[in-house]
């Protein structure tokens, strides 16, 4: 029997905690595979329900909107993949080392973990490339800022950026470029599937190269000083 990964999630996020519940997981499962296929625009809570067979007021009892739902995936994801740079790095003692494993880690296409049996993790990473913005480019992010509903992005920030200061302290950005390196690693991949011609990496789509590319533009600016 493998090990479950369970993530604690910001409770606010939710009306009823999905991990506790059958139908919360289905939730979960299906609404990654629906936002993934048609987009989160199209993405209603009663297309959701009869995907999964079930009642609209029955996905209401556990998330308020689908914007908190997006929350609630994005949130996930974040928290993740700061659990997989942990795993990845915990044994090298060279920041260096350290930072560009990192960096491989944003670049390179997800794989499903099988340790969360109802999150796939592969079609999660692309609904955050794709959609992830879309949490916090609103209205109401002070307010959702409040909750804390960005914590886990702004966890991963840190890690990154006191990372960034290990390899060089006197670096003035760390912050900063942390959020550029995320960002960057999400923008070139989505430019290099969907809009080619604004990035270098178009014609062959190589993941290796995005990596390269971050990788001479990370070190290029820590190693100036």
């Amino acid at each position: 029997m493998e090990l479950q990964l369970q993530i604690k999630m910001n409770e606010a996020l939710f009306l009823r905690n999905p991990e506790q519940s059958e139908l919360g997981k289905k939730i979960i499962r299906h609404s990654i595979e629906l936002i993934y296929k048609n987009g989160f625009e199209a993405f209603t809570f009663k297309k959701l329900a009869k995907d999964i067979g079930t009642t609209e007021a029955g996905i209401y009892r556990y998330f308020e909107n689908k914007h908190r739902l997006l929350l609630y995936l994005v949130a996930w994801y974040w928290s993740w993949l700061e659990y997989q740079i942990s795993f990845h790095t915990n044994n090298i003692n060279d920041p260096i080392i350290r930072l560009k494993m990192v960096i491989k880690l944003l670049a390179t296409t997800v794989k499903d973990d099988k340790k969360t049996s109802y999150v796939n993790e592969g079609l999660l990473h692309q609904i955050v490339i794709s959609e992830g913005s879309k949490a916090y480019l609103t209205k109401h992010v002070t307010e959702d800022n409040r909750h804390h509903f960005f914590k886990p992005y702004k966890d991963l920030c840190a890690v990154i950026g006191n990372l960034i200061s290990e390899c060089n302290p006197k670096y003035k950005y760390p912050k900063s470029l942390a959020s550029t390196i995320i960002e960057m690693a999400h923008f070139q991949n989505f430019f290099m599937n969907n809009l080619p011609s604004l990035t270098d990496f178009g014609i062959n789509k190589d993941e290796a190269k995005i990596i390269s590319f971050l990788d001479d533009l990370v070190f290029s600016s820590i190693n100036k000083i």
